[in-house]
């Protein structure tokens, strides 16, 4: 269900669906955006400090970011958004590799002088199938108040 500003307290949580990445999403992702040898040359990538092809940390970012549209919490209210901070890559994302998000609300600001809007910082954690933590960021989305508490 969507939920506009007004809707989200800290500390509420959200649990997205899964990805698994293939080999196949992993080069053509990384042909396109990231075309460093441990991303897009299997012999090399085998060579390399990580033993074997890995995803791009910008595919997994897209793709938490993708998982999190998903759950639909914002479908309604998303306007934008206006920032990352704190993006870290803990650990390597492989082919077969299925992954999945907590994104849990870090804060809650009404915009300044726009009523009819404000800015949700949430703090996504991405897990491999094992549960290890592969990435962390706080993302800043644009979300829409409800048409009748903008109109105060």
């Amino acid at each position: 269900m969507s939920r506009y500003l007004d809707d989200f307290r800290i500390g509420d949580s959200f649990e997205t669906p899964g990805v698994t990445l293939t080999e196949g999403m992993i080069l053509d992702f990384a042909l396109t955006y990231d075309p460093q040898p441990f991303h897009i040359d299997i012999e090399a990538a085998r060579d390399s400090q990580f033993g074997g092809l890995i995803a791009s940390g910008f595919q997994t970012v897209a793709l938490v970011f993708r998982l999190f549209m998903q759950t639909g919490v914002t479908a309604a209210s998303g306007i934008g958004g206006s920032g990352m901070d704190q993006v870290r890559w803990l650990l390597p994302v492989r082919p077969g590799d299925t992954l999945r998000a907590t994104v849990e609300v870090a804060e809650v600001r009404p915009h300044p002088k726009r009523n009819d809007r404000g800015a949700v910082r949430f703090r996504y954690t991405a897990r491999n199938q094992r549960g290890e933590t592969v990435l962390t960021m706080i993302c800043e989305h644009l979300i829409a108040r409800r048409p009748e508490a903008a109109l105060r």
